[in-house]
């Protein structure tokens, strides 16, 4: 029994030398189950964010490109259109913006022109709706 004893105690002994506590057991598996899924969300929403934010520069560019198209002295709202349509094909298409709608008016002063689509998701059954419009007035002759 004692000789059991000193063995116990030895070992308590070197474990409080090597720095092992019983209490930090386990602190990495619930480090790594609590952080990393707070780390997948951050790198998720930034992504998210770009996507975004990159269909909405695609969108407002294409909606610019349209107006001043649409906006030209001798032409319709369907030269915008077609305008508009072009650069989207141009700057990715389907791979931006999904679903695009554009529209374009003009009245005797000014050009407008707007596009609708969804950007892509990597949150599931979630589709941003992206709408971005561009006016310009419209060329005439004075003087």
């Amino acid at each position: 029994m004692h000789g059991r004893v000193r063995l116990v105690v030895s070992r308590l002994r070197s474990r409080a030398a090597s720095g092992h506590h019983d209490r930090d057991r386990g602190s990495a598996s619930l480090q790594i189950i609590v952080l990393m899924p707070a780390l997948f969300l951050m790198m998720f929403v930034g992504m998210q964010a770009a996507l975004i934010y990159h269909g909405r520069t695609v969108a407002i560019a294409s909606a610019q490109e349209g107006a001043r198209a649409a906006a030209a002295q001798v032409t319709s709202p369907g030269a915008g259109q077609a305008a508009a349509a072009e650069f989207l094909a141009s700057a990715g298409g389907d791979g931006v913006l999904r679903g695009v709608t554009v529209t374009a008016s003009r009245d005797t002063t000014t050009a407008t022109v707007v596009v609708s689509g969804t950007t892509l998701s990597v949150v599931p059954g979630w589709t941003p709706q992206i709408t971005q419009s561009a006016s310009a007035p419209v060329e005439r002759i004075t003087g």
